[in-house]
């Protein structure tokens, strides 16, 4: 018999979230994640995937990663430290530390995980964290399991960010201080002020932290966002994950070989929880190879994200302040927000709702991900039914 407190809880919170049009749905895919989708036996252009690049279906892939099931088994079999490190995943690290220009990496089991492992390996209870405050949601679980004074900042202002390491480090009250910050922004798809942020933290040595997971394979050529600005010498800590451009799963930190040595030594995530299984390995270092040899799934992806942007912006609808292919059409009422997501999905297009709380309250948008997979056609068609749907509904 259950816990009838439980039972309350679950159903009076519950009952609250579907009165506030906060309640989320989960759609099982009957289909791979492509560009085009198959639920509930409807096909739908798919515009919610993380599968930037397209590689999640990649033939290349599906080859190595069948290859190396067929030698090295389903799993790894232990944790890293054990004897779950295999060849494949010395030779991953080795070529995510090329990709991403530093001295060296290590993989973990995904995106999450690397913020979990990465901060509190480093900061702890003496310490202090700037953190932007629209920093993921794994930085802020990361922040908080280091224990480190939490000082927000707000969203990409370099004077409040200035004022605040100032204060900071000359309290007096913390052993080190950290700043860190998504590269790209993933409700909005705007990008950090990286040069300003590293100018600041050279100024009052500060540790500096970017979490790429959205501009890894998206800016600077593929290389990502601390490329982009050139600074891969001056970031300490570069994150980034294996499951969004790269199209397979995990999570990776990159930089100098001393921090890479601590976090084999110190982060939990690394030391307790069994290491990646050898398909996603392979198929990870092939995806890395295929981008560093051509920038053609990086450039496919900027000109469907470029078209998308002009046609929907074209039609009235408010996208934000995106520089990148995510394209977010604002909405701001959540049950609005959720209605407009329904209808698109009834006319063929499969983009999802975004509300509150990964967003703030009244700013609920409907997030839309162009690929490099995707046809003009489909945008085409994407576009339409996003005109037909957002006349009626009085959205445009």
């Amino acid at each position: 018999m259950s816990s009838k407190i439980l039972d309350s809880f679950l159903k009076e919170n519950l009952d609250d979230l579907k009165e506030k049009g906060l309640f989320n749905v989960i759609d099982p895919l009957q289909s791979a994640n492509g560009p085009m989708i198959k639920i509930s036996g409807n096909e739908l252009i798919n515009l919610s995937s993380n599968n930037y690049l397209g590689l999640a279906t990649d033939e290349r892939l599906k080859e190595v990663a069948t290859k190396a099931t067929e030698e090295f088994g389903v799993g790894a079999g232990a944790v890293r430290t054990i004897n779950g490190t295999l060849e494949l995943h010395t030779k991953l690290e080795e070529t995510i530390a090329e990709f991403k220009h530093t001295e060296a990496a290590i993989a973990y089991q995904s995106g999450f995980n690397c913020n979990m492992a990465a901060i509190s390996a480093v900061m702890d209870k003496n310490d202090a964290i700037l953190s932007d405050e629209l920093n993921h949601a794994s930085i802020i679980d990361g922040c908080r399991l280091s224990k480190a004074k939490i000082i927000r900042v707000n969203h990409s202002d370099m004077d409040d960010l200035r004022a605040k390491a100032k204060e900071a480090t000359e309290s007096g009250l913390y052993n080190k201080v950290m700043v860190i910050t998504d590269g790209v922004f993933s409700m909005d798809g705007d990008v950090a002020k990286l040069p300003e942020i590293v100018e600041i933290a050279e100024e009052f040595d500060l540790i500096t932290y970017v979490d790429d997971a959205h501009g890894s394979g998206v800016l600077g050529k593929g290389a990502g966002t601390v490329k982009h600005f050139g600074l891969s010498d001056k970031v300490d800590f570069q994150i980034g994950t294996l499951s969004k451009a790269i199209g397979v799963v995990g999570g990776y930190v990159a930089g100098k070989k001393e921090l890479i040595e601590w976090l084999k030594v110190r982060s939990r995530p690394f030391l307790f929880s069994t290491a990646l299984p050898p398909a996603d390995i392979a198929a990870s270092k092939k995806a890395i190879e295929i981008l560093m040899e051509s920038t053609e799934l990086h450039d496919r992806l900027w000109e469907n994200g470029n078209y998308l942007k002009k046609g929907l912006k074209d039609l009235g609808f408010n996208i934000g302040e995106s520089e990148t292919p995510i394209t977010p059409c604002i909405i701001g009422n959540e049950k609005l927000t959720q209605q407009f997501s329904k209808r698109l999905y009834e006319e063929g297009v499969y983009a999802k709702s975004i509300v509150f709380p990964t967003v703030p309250q009244g700013t609920g948008r409907v997030r839309n991900m162009p690929t490099a997979a995707h046809t003009k056609e489909m945008l085409d068609n994407a576009i339409a039914i996003y005109e037909k749907v957002g006349k009626e509904l009085g959205v445009i």
